[in-house]
């Protein structure tokens, strides 16, 4: 059975981000069960999940609340749409929920399947809200290197990391891209990160000026970058920005695809990094990946325009088939129950302390480690050849993906991430135990590997 499914797989599937050469390889590593921080493949070995799936699987795996609630809408109704007026109760009582877990003035939600088409859904109210204003020409959006904000043509416009646009004409026209605020790897020699932080709003500044700040509408991010290596701003960096993008009349889109719902130490990434949102973008945490679902959040300032003018804007003319689809709607529900019952903010925020404490205690003074970053339940590594250099190595040589692929082989899931990172976000309900595994994994497979790896890059 397995070896079918390896050659189906191989023969049929085209996976996101794989390479296909070593896809051909190797194949799939099949998956089919899985409880709380832990996932098993079909040859019934264990992985600690330290990636919480991508991202997204807060509450953890086999949670049979979830799996009830699933089943029994689909029951009852398995689907309708939410076009014309039409609704259904549990899509119903999430927007007034996602209304009220805000702490910032949010007038309306949308729904969408991924954070990718919650974030296009952004641009068109950001150009929308400015065409209405009378100001049309404010559709410009600034992004930063090393962001993500996902794949579908806006998003992989806003999105800053090079391997995402190689090869497909991106990012479209418009799609502005400033530096990313990771000092270990961007400030000058001897510059603080004060001063670093003082340039990349000097940056903004002399962006806005060039472009016109009649041509920008948006500026977009992460509370703290995940993709682009778990990259965790300089103090006072997002409230320094936002006073320039209040000055020029620019909307602040915050996306919390993976910072939302707890993951930063605080309800909303936003509040731990002293971000006031105008636009805001939830997924994966909002069903802990049971089900696919997004949500647009339209703050009053946003929505107060789009309501003053409906003459020229009788209706919202966007949506998706499955826009608060009522199956996907009932499982956020029972995913936001548990957290609440459960006290899971509280939880990532009392077990994200021990793991970056671990963290830094464990990878102190090793020679390979560079950087140990992270804020709450989600932390990076960077390896380097030498701390005194923080020189990586060769690029053909691919030490984060052997990394990945080591710690597979020891029971542990991580990921590869940034220019040279290595980095965890599990499951908010993890043991300090399962952090000791998942650092110690991580310790000895940098040092099995680092010496081939120094070789390879002379």
């Amino acid at each position: 059975m397995q070896s079918d499914l390896h050659g189906m797989d191989v023969a049929a599937h085209l996976h996101p981000y794989t390479n296909f050469a070593d896809h051909a390889e190797r194949g799939p590593l099949i998956m089919d069960g899985a409880s709380g921080v832990r996932v098993r493949d079909t040859a019934g070995r264990e992985y600690i999940d330290a990636m919480a799936g991508l991202w997204c699987c807060d509450v953890g795996y086999g949670r049979q609340e979830i799996a009830d609630a699933i089943a029994a809408q689909a029951k009852q109704l398995s689907f309708f749409h939410s076009f014309f007026g039409m609704a259904t109760e549990p899509t119903i009582r999430l927007a007034d929920r996602l209304k009220q877990l805000m702490p910032w003035p949010i007038a309306r939600v949308f729904f969408g399947l991924s954070g990718s088409d919650a974030n296009d859904t952004q641009v068109k109210l950001v150009w929308l809200y400015n065409t209405l204003r009378g100001q049309p020409r404010k559709t410009k959006i600034i992004s930063r290197q090393m962001a993500y904000h996902g794949i579908t043509l806006g998003a992989s416009s806003m999105t800053g990391l090079t391997p995402v646009h190689a090869h497909m004409n991106l990012p479209l026209p418009g799609f502005l891209h400033l530096t990313a605020p990771h000092h270990y790897r961007y400030a000058a020699p001897g510059e603080s990160e004060t001063a670093f932080r003082d340039r990349l709003v000097a940056e903004l500044e002399a962006t806005i000026a060039r472009e016109g700040a009649e041509t920008i509408g948006a500026f977009v991010a992460e509370p703290v970058m995940g993709a682009g290596g778990v990259i965790v701003p300089p103090a006072g960096y997002f409230p320094a920005l936002q006073d320039v993008l209040r000055r020029h009349d620019i909307l602040f889109i915050a996306d919390e695809v993976i910072c939302g719902f707890g993951r930063l130490g605080r309800p909303w990434g936003s509040q731990a990094l002293g971000i006031e949102p105008d636009l805001v973008t939830i997924a994966k945490g909002l069903t802990s990946g049971y089900a696919p679902l997004a949500a647009s959040l339209i703050s009053e300032r946003v929505w107060s325009v789009l309501a003053a003018h409906e003459a020229e804007l009788p209706q919202w003319n966007h949506g998706q088939t499955y826009s608060g689809h009522p199956v996907c709607t009932a499982a956020a529900n029972a995913n936001l129950d548990i957290m609440e019952r459960e006290g899971l903010f509280e939880r990532a925020a009392h077990q994200g302390e021990y793991l970056q404490r671990r963290l830094r205690e464990t990878f102190a003074d090793h020679p390979h480690v560079g950087e140990v970053r992270g804020l709450g339940l989600i932390a990076a590594l960077e390896v380097v050849r030498d701390r005194d250099s923080r020189g990586t190595f060769a690029p053909e040589y691919k030490l984060p993906f052997r990394i990945f692929r080591r710690l597979l082989d020891k029971g542990v899931i991580a990921r590869a991430v940034g220019v040279s990172g290595i980095a965890m976000c599990p499951p908010y309900v993890v043991e300090e135990a399962d952090i000791e595994a998942i650092i110690d994994a991580i310790h000895e497979t940098i040092d099995e590997l680092v010496p081939a790896a120094l070789r390879a890059s002379h």
